[in-house]
């Protein structure tokens, strides 16, 4: 551990210490808030819907049809629902040992690249990058592809490094290859194939190909995915396969689906923001990967590779989300672990990763003082936990930039990892369940459920609540045209919607008869623009045509 000052017993220690002390926020608190996020909605809904029914092969959300993504994500929670029961606890379990898979996929490249410390560091800078904790929580889909993906791309660098086991190694990559084409479609295959197609081609060993086993990949594959398509073909024809195919796969890369384009760099701040505090780091460890091979093998620069390919490939596409590239965090992870260990034997390298770490360090304190000023004194956003996460990253950035100045890596390093740990641990424990003041489906949901008729007439307006169908257990109308929300209070039934308050003003003179404001809540809506223009807090009514 030539940049760390020297291995030893002690420092060993220390970081599986911190480590144990960073994957502890996956799993701590897991049911102590309620759904919010639609993706997550989404997959809840539909897996205990599929519970209920015991149709296992037909996904429906908000009693319609969705085949617009692949069955195995909803079997996954299906399987913690028959476990554990259904709650939000079990349905973000398979989510979170998600997560730690993606932690233990970046010890073992970071291991295969540069040894045991090298694959601890890869994985504390994954398990203590906030982004990456929050996904964990809450984001099932692509945080399985990416499971799979790092799999995937781990027993191919496995195969390639210890040829005497390169049948067993391929085989496992086929099944997790398989596994990720259920997950979210071909991506799973395609993209990985091209990174170790160009991998081969680079290292003039195309005549490799033939060492692939791909008859065998070919039926693996298929024993995986064709059965549930099988199944699909028989009941509804082509429809829903065609659908998926060509909108969800090769509509999405060819148009702009979901939003305004987004130019060739997206990816860019993308790469720097699933990685933060280490974000820094990432040049230098791509850099370095280039230049660096492992006991004959280039598992660095097949690292490399990979995450040029993934960002190069969605960067074509003309709709781009920033989970697309989920991906490449392991493999990112494993080459700062590489750089931060001293293992890719580059003098220059190291030591331009200690003035690295020194100005990540100040540039967290700076981002602390910020914070500290406009956000935390003031209590624009009073959410417990927030001025302890805010001192932490103060505290461990200035400890950091201090030990780093001082040619002390390690414990710079140290140091980093220690505040991010405590800042995750105030985030799941405290944070987090004060959230839930500003969450406003499951209490008015509750309220719903206590009022409304079998027959009530219940729905969103202008609002994105998926969420509402997994607490009230029954469909519901979402709405974005005032004409229509008129044409529902005009009902005989009665009437429960959900919209912001200021919407409601806005349309209340349309509908028909007297309306009530049953209920208010506050919902902070966190996005940029809304923070900065003081509109975070907006009131979320319930509006029903009954008093009572």
């Amino acid at each position: 551990m030539t940049a760390l000052g020297g291995e030893t017993p002690r420092k060993r220690v220390i970081l599986v210490v911190l480590l144990a002390a960073a994957v502890g926020p996956y799993l701590v608190g897991l049911g102590d808030s309620s759904l919010w996020d639609a993706n997550e909605s989404f997959y809840a809904e539909t897996a205990r819907t599929m519970v209920e029914t015991g149709d296992y092969v037909n996904p429906t959300f908000n009693g319609k049809p969705r085949f617009n993504k692949p069955v195995l994500p909803y079997w996954i929670v299906v399987v913690s629902y028959h476990i554990f029961g259904v709650s939000e606890w079990a349905e973000r379990l398979p989510i979170a040992l998600g997560g730690l898979v993606l932690v233990a996929t970046a010890f073992a490249l970071g291991k295969l690249l540069g040894g045991v410390d090298a694959g601890l560091l890869a994985a504390i800078v994954l398990a203590t990058a906030p982004r990456v904790l929050m996904f964990s929580r809450r984001i099932i889909i692509d945080v399985h592809l990416a499971m799979f993906a790092g799999l995937t791309l781990l027993c191919f660098a496995l195969a390639e490094t210890y040829p005497d086991k390169r049948r067993r190694y391929l085989t496992f990559m086929y099944v997790a290859a398989g596994l990720g084409v259920l997950t979210k479609g071909p991506v799973a295959i395609v993209v990985p194939g091209i990174v170790f197609l160009l991998h081969l081609a680079l290292e003039r060993r195309l005549a490799d190909v033939r060492t692939m086993r791909l008859p065998v990949g070919a039926l693996i594959g298929a024993a995986i995915v064709l059965p549930w398509y099988v199944l699909v073909y028989q009941q509804h024809g082509w429809q829903y396969i065609e659908s998926f195919v060509l909108q969800e796969n090769i509509l999405r890369y060819t148009q702009t689906i979901g939003g305004d384009g987004r130019g060739p760099l997206f990816y860019l701040p993308v790469m720097l923001d699933f990685l933060f505090p280490w974000s820094l780091l990432i040049p230098l460890a791509l850099w370095a990967g280039t230049r660096r091979t492992i006991n004959g093998k280039p598992t660095a620069r097949l690292l490399v590779l990979w995450i040029a390919v993934f960002v190069g490939f969605f960067s074509l596409s003309n709709t781009k989300q920033d989970l697309y590239i989920l991906p490449i965090v392991p493999a990112l992870a494993a080459l700062i672990g590489g750089l931060l260990a001293g293992d890719l034997r580059l003098p220059k390298a190291s030591q331009a990763a200690r003035r690295v770490v020194l100005a990540t360090g100040l540039m967290l304190f700076v981002l602390s003082v910020a914070l500290l000023g406009v956000v935390v004194v003031p209590g624009r956003y009073p959410l417990s936990g927030l001025g302890t996460a805010t001192v932490a990253l103060g505290g461990c950035g200035l400890t950091a930039a201090g030990l780093a100045a001082t040619q002390r890596q390690f414990a710079a390093v140290t140091a980093l990892g220690v505040g991010f740990a405590v800042i995750s641990w105030s985030f799941v424990s405290v944070t987090l369940p004060d959230f839930e003041r500003y969450k406003p489906v499951r209490p008015l949901a509750a309220i719903i459920e206590s009022r409304a008729s079998p027959s009530a007439v219940i729905g969103s307006y202008r609002l994105p609540v998926p969420s509402m169908v997994f607490y009230l257990q029954r469909p519901i109308l979402e709405l974005h045209d005032p004409v229509e929300v008129a044409r529902a209070f005009a009902s005989d039934e009665d009437v429960y919607f959900v919209m912001p308050e200021a919407d409601y003003r806005a349309i209340r003179e349309s509908l028909a008869g007297r309306t009530y404001v049953v209920d208010s809540h506050r919902w902070l809506d966190a996005r940029l623009s809304n923070l900065l223009n003081d509109t975070a807090f907006p009131e979320i009514v319930l509006v029903s045509n009954r008093d009572r």
